[in-house]
């Protein structure tokens, strides 16, 4: 602390000058002399400036430190950097009744204890014996406003300051040894030494200061939660039938449907639901049971929108995949024999560079659009597959399995485009150019390794459409046996009856055997679904189809749905539609052609 004090000594020079008259020079410059101190000038120069030494002030004792673990809300801030420390050069002070000289600056500087918290005394010791109070008052004046000072009997005193950067004006005095005016005698000299004491005024104060600083602390703390904090909820008004009209009315409406439904909610926990108000609770029940079909309409609204957006964004895809195909074809063109040779280098470095970019930008593109295939088609798997094991194969597989030999012929077109290229490269590679062998190994091997993957997805989608046919026959076979049977019945029932009788039966034995009405509720489902499939001509999948039976009755499902319409095969067929990836199996109603079959 003292060595930092000296430090900041040096630059008081920018301040105002302390002018203290001299009232011997002749004895001064001797004393210099047997000191072996070289004589300064007359003019004092200031202890410390204020600018400087509040900076140098200890700032982790004057900020917010805790007074003990119990008070909350205070805490402790690192201080700021400490300016480095420079080379001092102390001058000879000069008072009216005495003068200080610095001591040799070879010396060790003078050792202090640790400063205690809110210090503004400091204890001085060392002084001459014929000091007085007033001696001190005049020294430490230039220090600072000095508030008391407290002097023994011994040659010690304490000072008390009005601030605490005053202290570290204080401690740059320690070590001077102090001459009452001219004389030698031992009674009027000493060496002073200034440390920091202890007080318990100094504490007081500085506790008094920190729960002050805390307190103002919990206030702003409590001032920035509240501002923080989420406004309360609007109160409830209590029940009436006024208020229970207009609630009504409110929940009728889209926009204040949510703010409703909370103040009904209300009302039915505080117990306002009796028998005398039971009709009005009903009606807003069912007021609030009316949004179910907006919802479910929003839902499947929304639904469109993503399977629209699903759409757009693998058009796109496609679309950039394309023009990366078209970029790459222009690179390969131009990096054929006839064309190659009237570039320069730079310009077939640069061609070269950029057809490197353009097939890797390629190559990862179409990896995505490829994920994004394998996604569909393992969701349509997903969604095909509890279907596929509880239903047999029928004759309108044909279409999956023309399906997949479109998509195999495809595949096996890409496959010979890419083993064309292959050649190509391998040609222009036997050509010469010796010099861009090395630029043409990548993209064979790229070549290379795409052909192998296609290679293998065309096994796959041709063991994929063996095994369809092969479910297909069996699934053929199967018809004509029950076809058979189904004769062989139809034999033996006009062996028992009329002919007319005979016609009559053999049209209820088939509607037994496809599976006759047996409930009323049947009956309406299928008179609603005819007529939803009949303005619907292209057909419509099930989940459509099941969407707008729950608008009229939530509790059909949509197997039940499904084993409905199965059950007659006469008055709806289901078709797939689509190719690849946007397979969809859909629904059609097929009663008139039914009607002039029979």
């Amino acid at each position: 602390m003292a060595s930092a004090a000296d430090g900041l000594g040096s630059l008081g020079s920018e301040q105002t000058h302390l002018a203290l008259p001299v009232g011997d020079s002749g004895s001064w410059v001797s004393t210099m002399n047997s000191l072996g101190l070289v004589p300064m000038s007359m003019a004092g120069q200031p202890l410390v400036s204020d600018p400087i030494c509040i900076p140098g002030f200890d700032p982790s004792m004057g900020i917010l430190t805790p007074i003990n673990g119990m008070m909350p809300g205070i805490s402790l801030v690192p201080p700021p950097p400490m300016p480095p420390e420079l080379p001092v050069v102390k001058e000879i002070i000069h008072c009216e009744s005495c003068t200080l000289f610095p001591q040799n600056p070879n010396l060790p500087p003078p050792s202090t204890r640790d400063r205690p918290p809110g210090c503004k005394t400091v204890f001085v010791g060392g002084l001459p014996e014929n000091a007085s109070e007033e001696i001190v008052r005049e020294v430490f004046d230039q220090c600072g406003d000095i508030i008391a000072i407290r002097k023994s009997k011994k040659n010690f005193c304490h000072v008390r300051f009005s601030e605490e950067f005053m202290v570290d004006k204080a401690l740059y005095l320690s070590g001077y040894r102090m001459r009452i005016g001219s004389s030698t005698d031992k009674r009027d000299s000493g060496r002073m030494h200034v440390d920091f004491a202890q007080a318990r005024d100094d504490l007081y104060e500085w506790e008094c200061r920190q729960r002050l600083l805390a307190r103002e602390e919990r206030h702003r703390r409590k001032v920035q939660q509240d501002r923080l904090r989420p406004p309360s909820p609007p109160p409830i008004m209590h029940y009436s039938e006024h208020e229970a009209g207009l609630l009504a009315e409110r929940l009728k409406d889209d926009g204040k449907f949510a703010e409703a439904t909370a103040v009904l909610l209300t009302w039915i926990d505080r117990g306002e639901v009796n028998r005398r108000t039971a009709n009005h609770f009903y009606s807003m029940v069912q007021s609030a049971n009316g949004h179910v079909r907006r919802l479910m309409g929003e839902k499947a609204q929304h639904e469109d929108e993503l399977e629209l957006a699903k759409e757009h964004f693998k058009s796109a895809m496609l679309a950039l995949l394309r023009q990366f195909e078209q970029i790459t074809a222009v690179f390969n063109a131009s990096a054929k024999q006839k064309a190659w040779d009237h570039f320069s280098k730079a310009q077939r470095r640069n061609i070269d560079m950029w057809r490197k970019q353009c097939e890797e930008l390629r190559n990862a593109h179409s990896e995505e659009v490829m994920g994004i295939r394998s996604e569909e088609e393992m969701e349509m798997s997903d969604s095909d597959s509890d279907e596929s094991a509880r239903k047999r194969m029928r004759p309108d597989d044909d279409t999956v399995v023309h399906a997949l030999r479109e998509q195999n012929d495809s595949l096996r077109w890409q496959l010979d485009a890419y083993r064309n290229e292959v050649e190509l490269l391998r040609q222009e590679q036997s050509r010469g150019r010796p010099e861009e062998n090395h630029m043409q190994e990548q993209p064979l091997h790229l070549l290379q390794e795409r052909m192998c993957s296609m290679q293998q997805q065309l096994q796959s989608l041709q063991e994929e459409v063996r095994r369809k046919e092969e479910e297909l026959e069996r699934a053929r076979e199967e018809s004509r046996s029950l076809e058979g049977e189904l004769l062989a019945l139809r034999e033996k029932g006009l062996n028992g009856y009329t002919a007319l009788l005979g016609a009559d039966g053999e049209r209820r034995g088939e509607s037994g055997v496809r599976g006759a009405l047996q409930t009323e509720k049947e009956a309406l489902l299928l008179g609603i679904v005819s007529t939803f499939l009949h303005v619907h001509p292209f057909g419509a999948n099930i989940e459509y189809l099941w969407s707008y039976i729950q608008r009229l009755d939530a509790q059909v499902s949509a197997g039940e749905l499904e084993r409905l319409m199965v059950r007659l095969p006469r008055m709806f067929r289901q078709e797939l539609s689509g190719v690849g990836a946007t397979l969809e199996k859909r629904w059609k109603f097929c009663g008139f052609e039914g009607l002039q079959s029979v």
